[in-house]
């Protein structure tokens, strides 16, 4: 597999794509309904053959990752959504939440070879792999595309950054994938340790935002650094070029914007849910709402590619949200507070400092002692996986508006 080779249908004519996708959908739908239970009752009344272009899709419900999750805890471990059973699936992951899925079949089972052609990568290339390969699917996904593409993986995982720096100064890597602030954390380790990474010229991230003064960071040491946004059940579903402007949808997957809370689709341009279609057989995923905010850009890329552009990540449909390439939903703030009857309140708040996330608890109790920041402190690092500081306040101090994470990150000057 090379990146010429998906030039054919990278640049093919916008109509000819959008007729392909939907002249499959109404046997895909048609395959759900008919192997997955969960498919069946949540499209109870659907004709597939009807399904045949966007206006039809659009009258289909959202099934939301919250809704999945719930589904999942009712009917476990995939809620219904398994079309037949895990005869030929490789492996079973668990995300946050927890949620469930079974890895698709095939080399590339996740789509992700195309983007990481697209960000420079090619056969022969070393590539230093930091997602996690424990229970959840990050890791394998690049993985699988980075060897289908014929690049060699060092799988690297998190954590343990003094012996991710020796390994990568002996192997001397050619590319970095991860999130967006782990690589900075890296090349300053190696900095400061005087180790050169200076190897590492191109990097593709996910699984965070990347802020344009980190990316400015990353070209001024010589590391080109593109993103892609995938997700666990979907895959890869949109990249950037060398272009940079904007994250060009993947193909084999069709991508609406939606206004969130509803199945509505939002004119191009204003910011909405995400919803996705994808036709994996084993897996299918129908107009499933990621959550994630984002808004279809006009035009099409300067790279010659012609398939639909969006703005990236642009936040959250809920209050649930990614620090340091994790989800915090507000169910574990109030986990948090549950473990500790002191406190009356919490609202969790989500900052940059230094080019990393940085999180901050604000709790009203009556108490104000250090040894319960303390605790609390260690609770919330037990129940998120992620440190994070601990503020009490007296009661009747946190705002009242329902809020319980706030993001303050400031993506005004994302990517477009």
């Amino acid at each position: 597999m090379t990146g010429e080779q998906f030039e054919a249908r990278d640049r093919q004519p916008p109509a000819q794509r959008e007729a392909e996708l939907f002249a499959r959908l109404p046997e895909a739908i048609a395959h759900a309904m008919a192997a997955a239970p969960g498919w069946a009752r949540h499209l109870a009344g659907t004709e597939p053959r009807a399904v045949c272009d966007r206006a039809a899709l659009a009258a289909l419900p959202v099934l939301r990752k919250s809704d999945l999750l719930a589904l999942q805890r009712q009917s476990p471990p995939f809620g219904g959504f398994l079309a037949g059973d895990l005869k030929g699936a490789p492996r079973v992951y668990m995300s946050p939440g927890p949620i469930f899925e079974p890895q698709p079949d095939g080399e590339d089972p996740w789509n992700a070879a195309r983007a990481l052609a697209a960000a420079g990568f090619k056969p022969g290339d070393m590539v230093f792999n930091t997602f996690s390969y424990h229970m959840t699917p990050g890791g394998f996904l690049l993985d699988h595309g980075a060897r289908a593409l014929g690049c060699t993986v060092f799988p690297a995982g998190v954590g343990n950054t003094e012996m991710l720096v020796e390994a990568a100064a002996i192997l001397q890597p050619d590319g970095y994938v991860g999130t967006p602030d782990f690589l900075k954390v890296i090349l300053d380790k190696a900095r400061d340790a005087g180790r050169d990474l200076g190897s590492i010229r191109r990097a593709l991230v996910s699984g965070g935002a990347l802020f344009p003064s980190l990316r400015a960071e990353y070209a001024s040491r010589g590391v080109a650094v593109r993103q892609c946004y995938a997700t666990a059940e979907l895959g890869v579903i949109a990249y950037e070029s060398e272009a940079a402007d904007g994250m060009i949808v993947n193909e084999d997957c069709i991508v609406e914007i939606v206004r969130p809370g509803t199945r509505t689709p939002v004119a191009d341009g204003e910011v909405g849910e995400l919803v996705v279609t994808t036709f994996k057989r084993a897996y299918p995923m129908i107009r499933f709402g990621t959550g994630d905010l984002s808004a279809i850009l006009p035009g099409r890329s300067a790279c010659g590619r012609t398939n639909m552009r969006l703005a990236g990540w642009l936040g959250r449909a809920d209050q649930r949200t990614k620090i340091k390439g994790m989800f915090v939903d507000p169910v574990q703030i109030a986990d948090v507070l549950a473990r500790h009857p002191e406190l009356v309140k919490a609202r969790l708040s989500v900052s940059r400092r230094d080019e990393q996330d940085v999180m901050a608890l604000f709790a009203e109790s009556m108490a104000q002692d250090a040894a319960l920041v303390a605790r609390v402190a260690e609770t919330l690092r037990d129940v998120t996986k992620l440190k994070g500081a601990v503020t009490l306040v007296p009661p009747g101090s946190l705002p009242n508006d329902g809020k319980v994470i706030v993001d303050e990150r400031d993506y005004s000057a994302a990517p477009a």
